[in-house]
């Protein structure tokens, strides 16, 4: 029985049955990110597409979604909905949230998305712009993907200056006392910052760090206005850093995030802007990278 309610392109998910199983799964992640309302016209012909339809859905959307709101979204039976909100729960791809009645993503399908980030076929590319990076300014670069209230290290090219903070690909810091954090932060609408930071109080790590939520409100819209976040010694002493979004061609919320990291006695926050056209340079890069590997999936 055909549904009404996954937006695909017919060409792109006919294409995909000649693709090999990782270049399905990168095609369809491609295709979450194109279309950032699930909901419209055509049919998820198949038990599985419609589970996967589902989760496009949830990734789309900061919103809560509830079983009633969820059928009235997407037109299918309650009976019907009920049953994929149990199999996709029973998988961890979803988690109910703690009133019973609401769902969001769960920890599989996190793991899931950072394992494509980490892993996906753009990774040597992007490596090598932060290779060029580095080589431009003397000083260790990361991009970074926002995780919950973390930071994710995707990539990390060290400086070969004997002074460092050595961090890997891998590590998580906080992001409300971190420069990629609050870039990424930005980006949101205050109540989505809420939901995503009000669940515990903001942790403190120095001095400098801040833990009023209206103060970092405050914060936050100078790094909009402005463009790029600074990190002067707010989670680790010494150490400063200073990052900028890499953009998406369709203006939507990035989240991905280029960094230039070094030690205070080094580096300070003057020195640090006057590196933001090198930074913004190699972030429009990447962001070409990911545009240019999107088309050749497509043709």
């Amino acid at each position: 029985m055909a549904t009404t309610w996954v937006n695909r392109n017919s060409e792109k998910w006919y294409a995909m049955y000649s693709f090999s199983e990782c270049d399905y799964i990168y095609a369809m992640i491609k295709l979450v990110r194109d279309n950032p309302t699930p909901i419209a016209e055509s049919a998820a012909d198949t038990p599985a597409l419609r589970l996967f339809a589902l989760l496009e859905l949830f990734a789309a959307s900061d919103s809560r979604h509830s079983l009633h709101s969820l059928v009235e979204q997407t037109g299918l039976p309650k009976p019907t909905m009920h049953r994929m909100l149990q199999q996709l729960e029973s998988a961890d791809l979803l988690q109910r949230n703690s009133d019973g009645r609401h769902y969001g993503t769960g920890a599989r399908l996190r793991r899931l998305a950072e394992n494509v980030l980490f892993h996906d076929s753009q990774h040597g590319a992007r490596h090598a712009v932060l290779r060029r990076l580095v080589e431009q300014v003397g000083e260790s670069c990361n991009i970074t993907a926002l995780s919950g209230s973390e930071v994710i290290y995707l990539d990390r090219v060290e400086t070969a200056a004997p002074l460092r903070f050595y961090l890997h690909a891998g590590s998580r810091v906080p992001a409300h006392c971190s420069a990629s954090g609050k870039v990424l932060l930005a980006q949101m609408q205050p109540a989505q910052r809420r939901r995503l930071l009000g669940v515990a109080p903001l942790e403190r790590y120095t001095g400098a760090t801040m833990t009023d939520m209206a103060q970092l409100e405050q914060d936050l819209r100078s790094v909009r206005s402005q463009g790029f976040a600074l990190d002067n010694e707010e989670f680790l002493p010494g150490l400063l850093c200073i990052a900028v979004l890499v953009p998406r061609r369709d203006s939507g919320l990035s989240n991905l995030c280029i960094a230039v990291q070094a030690p205070v006695i080094r580096l300070d926050a003057d020195r640090a802007r006057a590196l933001l056209p090198h930074l913004q340079a190699a972030a429009d890069a990447i962001s070409r990278i990911d545009d240019d590997t999107l088309t050749n999936h497509r043709t």
